[in-house]
């Protein structure tokens, strides 16, 4: 079994004016595909060729492999990304909200923390929302640090990797991040907030 790139959830159109077509198709289609491809080509002929990629994550981070982590964990948080964003506007509700309002004050407030965290952290990494038991917080994680390696479990995230807006803001972070908080998936937060177990990258 080799882990494969997933598609987009939508259309490459479907998110604008916050992110374009050009770069998804080169967010997707190049830096997604790269770091599938290159996680295929170091577990081939290991103990983990047949594994799913939660399982490569995390035994990759067990063992310390650097090399394997980066591009299996990267290959990950792309594919919870794309999942994490929609073009259907939408408003946490139910159990969610509840944690949302109880962690934060109100979802605006959540959506504050995630353009101040982002916006804080110096070079390259993902700004995450986070269940730890029953509770939320917003975490930032460098490179491509996975929150599955520490027993979180994701609800939502937003890349913070300058691949992800420059063709589209330039060094402009603030604004792609305002503009992400705007799009953001609350059917995914909220299933993964139920489940039981983190977000499985679809084999």
């Amino acid at each position: 079994m080799s882990i494969k790139l997933i598609e987009l959830p939508f259309a490459e159109t479907a998110l604008e004016p916050a992110i374009s077509a050009a770069t998804l198709a080169v967010h997707h289609g190049k830096h997604h595909k790269a770091y599938v491809d290159k996680t295929n080509e170091l577990v081939a002929g290991t103990d983990l060729a047949d594994a799913a990629l939660n399982a490569i994550v995390l035994a990759a981070a067990n063992r310390k492999d650097g090399k394997l982590f980066n591009q299996a964990a990267q290959a990950w948080n792309h594919g919870f990304y794309w999942h994490s964003l929609s073009p259907v506007e939408g408003q946490p509700d139910g159990a969610l909200a509840a944690a949302i309002d109880a962690a934060f004050g109100s979802t605006q407030a959540l959506l504050d923390t995630l353009v101040e965290q982002g916006l804080g952290q110096f070079g390259s990494g993902w700004a995450w929302l986070v269940a730890e038991g029953g509770s939320l917080k917003v975490i930032t994680t460098h490179d491509a640090g996975c929150p599955i390696t520490d027993g979180l479990k994701p609800l939502l995230v937003i890349d913070v990797w300058e691949h992800a807006y420059y063709l589209d803001r330039k060094n402009d972070r603030k604004a792609y991040l305002t503009a992400a908080t705007q799009i953001l998936n609350w059917h995914f937060a909220a299933r993964n907030f139920a489940s039981d177990s983190a977000w499985e990258y679809p084999a």
